[in-house]
C-alpha cells in the first residue's frame, strides 16, 4: 500500500468505519464500460460497484486482522450481490455497496452464513431478481491475482465468484410471487433503487 491508502486503512479500523467510508463514495455505474477495480482502484476513482466495494473492505478489514471473505448471493436473473462477510464474537455481519437501499451492509447479529444470506432475500427481490443461492469464498486461496492493489481490472475474482459451486438457499414460491407484486406496485410510485421491503431493517449496516 502507499502511505496515503495506509494511511485510510489505519482509520478505518472497524466494519462500520469501513461501511461508512464506502457510503460516501459514488456508486459505480460503469459508464465508462466495466471495471473491476481493487481497493486501489476504488480509492483512485471514489466510486464502487458491489464487488469493487466488498474488495476494498476485504483489503482495509484484513489490516485489521479479518479473514478477507465474500459472500456471493446468487441471482435467478444472473446479476449477484457480493459483500464483505466478517465474524465478530462468533456473529456473522457484512459490508457491502449496491445502488439499491436493502443490500448494503449487516451488523454482526447473524449465527451462520446462511442467515446472513436470507437476510438479503426480500430486499433483493424486484420483478426478475431473486436470490437462490450463496457461497463463501476466501480471497487468500486466489493466487496469480493481485486483488488487493492491482491498478488494473481483476477480472479473475469475477469469474472464479461465478463458477462456484453455491449452496442452495430455499424459499417459498408462493412467498416469493406476493412479494414480487408488492414491488411491482411499490415501484409504480417510488423509486426503483429503493425497498418496500424493511424486516430486518434494524440490523442493517
Amino acid at each position: 500500500m502507499s502511505a496515503g491508502e495506509r494511511r485510510l486503512a489505519a482509520r478505518l479500523s472497524t466494519p462500520h468505519a469501513v461501511q461508512r467510508w464506502l457510503r460516501s463514495l459514488d456508486y459505480n455505474w460503469e459508464t465508462d464500460g466495466r471495471t473491476m477495480h481493487t481497493f486501489r482502484g476504488v480509492v483512485r476513482t471514489g466510486m464502487a460497484h458491489c464487488l469493487e466495494g466488498a474488495l476494498a473492505a476485504a483489503a482495509i478489514m484484513e489490516t485489521h486482522g479479518h479473514p478477507p471473505l465474500l459472500l456471493d448471493l446468487e441471482s435467478r436473473d444472473r446479476l449477484d450481490h457480493v459483500v464483505f462477510a466478517f465474524r465478530t464474537r462468533g456473529r456473522w455481519g457484512a459490508v457491502g455497496v449496491s445502488r439499491d437501499v436493502g443490500l448494503w451492509g449487516r451488523r454482526p447479529v447473524y449465527r451462520s452464513t446462511e442467515a446472513l444470506a436470507r437476510s438479503y432475500y426480500e430486499p433483493y427481490i424486484d420483478l426478475h431478481a431473486r436470490i437462490t443461492g450463496y457461497a463463501v469464498f476466501d480471497l487468500t486461496t486466489l493466487t496469480r491475482c493481485d486483488w488487493r492493489l492491482a491498478a488494473h481490472n481483476v477480472w479473475k475474482v469475477e469469474r472464479v465468484l461465478r463458477d462456484l459451486p453455491h449452496r442452495p438457499l430455499r424459499t417459498s414460491d408462493r412467498r416469493y410471487i406476493r412479494l414480487r407484486e408488492i414491488y411491482r406496485r411499490f415501484v409504480e410510485t417510488h423509486d426503483p433503487t429503493d425497498t418496500p421491503f424493511r424486516s430486518g431493517q434494524r440490523h442493517w449496516m
